[in-house]
């Protein structure tokens, strides 16, 4: 999921693709336990499994490496500093989803951490209790009706639906990392992101590997939940209705007492 933030828009593209091709040649998984929101699981669990040694290989060493050599307050100002990044993509996507409020309060946090605090490096804007509003291209879709598809495990970049693999091309191509010219640059700060982004989510993950009985599972039950409530900005669904029918109008004198008759 994490390796997203650093891929190439065209090798992200062809990933997405190819992914989804893959999947529906493979079809379906049927028997009576499987989910109906991940039609497609035993290509989700084989590509989960590839990610899964791929994290314990390489990712997660060198993400405790570098945890454990950089001090707390300069990962903190490296976390600031993408966050700072994020809310800028995170306004486009606000402003598509009419959203005036969150769509000034991103702005304002974006300018007072530009300009006072070193480019994002300190959190200006949260001390002056300027919400975050982050969101992304897969959400603007589901604001406006997109329905998120099956779910879809896809190589390097994780957990995600159909909807959200369009939405995730489309961030990749709009991030200001990805979109700079200078290519040594351009490379050295996706690295930087993704080591320290998978850093911030270690103990997470030693958690998540000791309580859960099916990982598979719960990761895939975990994104699928959350992101239904970021669509929804935390509302809860809707409850179904059941209109009981009108009663036919009663015949004229059927309710008259026979004494009164």
């Amino acid at each position: 999921m994490m390796i997203r933030t650093m891929m190439k828009p065209a090798l992200a593209l062809r990933m997405a693709a190819a992914a989804l091709t893959l999947a529906l040649v493979q079809g379906c998984a049927t028997g009576p336990n499987a989910n109906p929101a991940d039609p497609l699981e035993p290509f989700n669990r084989s590509v989960f499994s590839f990610n899964e040694g791929l994290d314990r290989a390489v990712l997660k060493p060198v993400a405790t490496a570098y945890r454990d050599i950089t001090p707390s307050p300069v990962r903190t100002g490296v976390t600031n500093f993408f966050g700072n990044i994020v809310d800028v993509w995170s306004l486009v996507n606000n402003v598509l989803q009419l959203k005036p409020k969150e769509s000034v309060e991103t702005l304002m946090r974006i300018s007072f951490n530009t300009i006072f605090g070193f480019a994002g490096v300190i959190d200006i804007a949260t001390e002056m209790r300027l919400e975050k509003h982050t969101e992304d291209f897969g959400q603007t879709l589901g604001y406006w009706g997109v329905g998120s598809g099956p779910y879809v495990v896809l190589p390097l970049l994780g957990p995600s639906s159909v909807r959200d693999t369009v939405g995730t091309v489309v961030d990749i191509n709009a991030d200001l990392v990805n979109r700079t010219d200078r290519v040594p640059v351009r490379n050295s700060l996706g690295v930087l992101r993704l080591v320290n982004l998978r850093a911030n989510y270690l103990d997470a993950g030693n958690v998540l590997e000791q309580a859960s009985l099916d990982k598979y599972s719960f990761t895939r039950d975990a994104y699928l939940q959350r992101r239904q409530s970021l669509i929804r900005d935390g509302a809860p669904e809707p409850e179904e209705r059941y209109d009981l029918p009108e009663a036919a109008p009663a015949p004229a004198g059927a309710g008259t007492p026979p004494a009164a008759k």
